[in-house]
């Protein structure tokens, strides 16, 4: 099985609920990890999703506690959007 892992940040602009979280988290940038395996017999290449995974607390944020969540990625999609509409409400 090939499993690839691709990490990238994540920007909320305004504090943020996603139900892996107790707590409303902070805004700030993120560290999000994505593993997805291949899928095999087909005749390209492709992968299926398997684990979205955010890191808290923010990169900005200085603590001694740190946290890895998995987050349903559908959920994450609609926190983002809606943060960013939330800040292009505000800017107009």
């Amino acid at each position: 099985m090939t499993v690839r892992t691709t990490h990238t940040e994540i920007t909320f602009k305004r504090p943020f609920m996603l139900s892996a979280f107790d707590a409303r988290q902070p805004a700030g940038t993120y560290r999000l990890s994505v593993d997805e395996e291949e899928i095999f017999g087909l005749s390209f290449l492709a992968y299926r999703r398997k684990a979205t995974v955010l890191q808290t607390p923010a990169i900005s944020v200085t603590s001694s506690r740190h946290q890895t969540v998995e987050v349903d990625p559908e959920e994450l999609a609609a926190a983002l959007d809606a943060d960013a509409l939330a800040s292009r409400t505000v800017e107009e």
